[in-house]
């Protein structure tokens, strides 16, 4: 059985490879270069880089593949119709990022609830400025996506709370992190009774351009949105011209449709947008986190038993 790790060129690049059983052959495709000799033979694909254009290229090559781990939580990356209609497992690191995700945006919610950047920028001119600040403590959240980051960001703003509200694929009731959970597709009529508005959901058909001038101008002119899912959610001129026309608040992005962000465009400048690098996922150690999966789902798989966070590559995410 062969073992090829894409995106690495030595084991040294991995943490804790070494459970790996010996009579598994690993090898190593730091490039399309190296996949194209490797794949040949190959059962088991661990992608360690997030980007793999490679492997829809070399899929021909890929006669004995039965097996790919992801090491990302969003597989839109690597849904070629090759790997979707085939017979290849994908599973992905759903779950280690949830946290840290949820940490972000309280950080956020924060920073902007307690004026940091005035007091900074009050800080760097050596200004005394009093001044009151808002609580969180009361408000309302609408988080769209109501997988398992979602439901970890609700955990984590009610501690502090905040009560939240979801939305996901079909409205419900009775939900132990949410107040309530709406239907997507009539998020409009009920968007403009929050604080504060969050979007998590994958990259599929049916989630490009959800965020647009229509959901933006639903919106209370005091509200702010934060986008965590995929940047193609976004309608990004309309987010520009609701921050700009004062419709809403503020926002922060933390994906974009291009990225990285080109140094050209007018979102860098957009008044009330903070930008994050797509880095509120990640986090020291992560790797590390992301190996305990792989190492389970290895041992599942050479068990023959069922492997966890296994994609449901029709729809392009782990079902909960």
């Amino acid at each position: 059985m062969k073992l090829l790790v894409l995106g690495a060129a030595s084991a040294n690049e991995i943490p804790d490879i070494d459970f790996v059983p010996e009579n598994i052959e690993i090898a190593f495709a730091k490039d399309g270069n190296d996949l194209e000799k490797e794949l040949p033979g190959t059962e088991i694909v661990l992608l360690w880089e997030f980007k793999c254009p490679e492997l829809q290229q070399y899929w021909h090559k890929a006669s004995d593949l039965k097996w790919v781990q992801w090491s990302g939580a969003g597989v839109d990356g690597i849904l070629f119709n090759e790997l979707v209609n085939s017979d290849v497992i994908l599973s992905n690191a759903r779950g280690i990022f949830d946290r840290q995700m949820a940490e972000t945006v309280l950080g956020y919610m924060l920073m902007v609830s307690k004026d940091f950047k005035t007091t900074l920028e009050y800080q760097k001119s050596k200004t005394w400025q009093y001044r009151m600040t808002r609580m969180l403590k009361g408000d309302n959240a609408l988080i769209i996506g109501v997988g398992s980051i979602g439901r970890e960001f609700a955990r984590v703003l009610n501690a502090v709370g905040i009560k939240c509200h979801g939305a996901g694929r079909q409205a419900r009731a009775g939900d132990a992190d949410f107040e309530a959970i709406y239907a997507s597709e009539n998020i409009v009529e009920v968007v403009g009774n929050f604080d504060w508005v969050i979007g998590i959901m994958p990259s599929t058909a049916n989630t490009t351009g959800f965020f647009d001038k229509a959901f933006f101008d639903a919106m209370r002119v005091d509200a702010h949105f934060i986008n965590m899912g995929r940047g193609t959610a976004v309608i990004e001129a309309d987010i520009i011209a609701a921050l700009e026309n004062e419709n809403i608040a503020g926002a922060m992005l933390d994906v974009f449709c291009t990225e990285p962000l080109p140094e050209s465009d007018p979102m860098w400048n957009t008044r009330n947008l903070f930008v994050s690098p797509h880095i509120s996922g990640d986090y020291n150690g992560y790797d590390r986190d992301t190996m305990v999966i792989f190492k389970n789902n290895l041992e599942n798989y050479l068990a023959g038993q069922t492997m966890t966070n296994v994609v449901d590559k029709k729809l392009g995410f782990v079902q909960s």
